[in-house]
């Protein structure tokens, strides 16, 4: 096992990066789609809650929005944000879904279920989920399509200015689905390393998953639009329920 294996890694290493860290590509679409999936004002989990981009504006919709959170220093981080001081968050790994429900509604956005990086882990993920779903709930994932040759460029330029530049090392093996980045910045101060590690699932495998905890897909988007989902597709907006 390394550090990138532990759930709190990501987070502690990433929450001082961002000033603000709810920000982020404009939540009103997602909130939307989210809101239209759960009665008003019930009590939903969002996995992996982050700096609360998207439970802070759900929140405002009505709804008592719960969250789990793996890093420390993202909680005290969401704590200072207006909106984020209430919102009931336990700290530990997501893919225990330590938070007991039953819930209409649980959701992960933006590739999140990705940073858990062994398999097992994310299959506990779709087990746990399907325990605190009330009947009739649903499980809701923001995930990338995995584009596998991208993946193996090892050196890529981010930017490159008079005083500064930056770079990423890719480490990519195909046979457990993984990638260990690690994003380095150069300039007169020193350097900094941000690292990340993931662990990329197709929606094919993501369905199977599913399956083995009693779930059962019930619609899949490109985008929080529910723009059709084709073989061109970037994204996907994947929806399941509870058999």
């Amino acid at each position: 096992m390394t550090d990138f294996d532990d759930p709190a890694f990501f987070g502690d290493r990433w929450a001082g990066r961002y000033d603000d860290l709810s920000q982020g590509p404009d939540p009103t679409a997602a909130v939307d789609f989210l809101a239209g999936l759960a009665p008003a004002g019930s009590s939903v989990l969002e996995l992996a809650i982050g700096g609360g981009r998207v439970a802070i504006p759900l929140a405002r919709r009505g709804f008592a929005v719960e969250g789990v959170e793996a890093s420390q220093a993202v909680v005290d981080r969401l704590r200072t944000i207006s909106g984020g001081e209430s919102l009931p968050v336990l700290t530990g790994d997501m893919a225990d879904v330590p938070n007991p429900g039953p819930f209409p509604l649980v959701y992960v956005v933006w590739n999140s279920l990705f940073n858990l990086t062994a398999q097992d882990r994310q299959v506990d993920t779709f087990r746990n989920v399907a325990r605190v779903l009330e009947p009739g709930g649903v499980f809701v994932l923001e995930c990338y399509v995995p584009d596998v040759a991208a993946y193996d460029s090892q050196f890529r330029t981010d930017a490159v200015h008079e005083d500064s530049a930056g770079f990423t090392l890719t480490v990519h093996d195909r046979i457990a689905q993984r990638i260990e980045m690690q994003h380095v910045t150069v300039d007169a101060t020193g350097f900094r390393l941000l690292p990340t590690a993931h662990r990329y699932c197709w929606p094919a495998e993501l369905d199977l998953m599913a399956r083995l905890a009693g779930l059962r897909l019930r619609e899949r988007w490109s985008d929080w639009h529910r723009a059709p989902f084709t073989s061109r597709s970037a994204d996907h907006i994947s929806v399941y329920e509870l058999a």
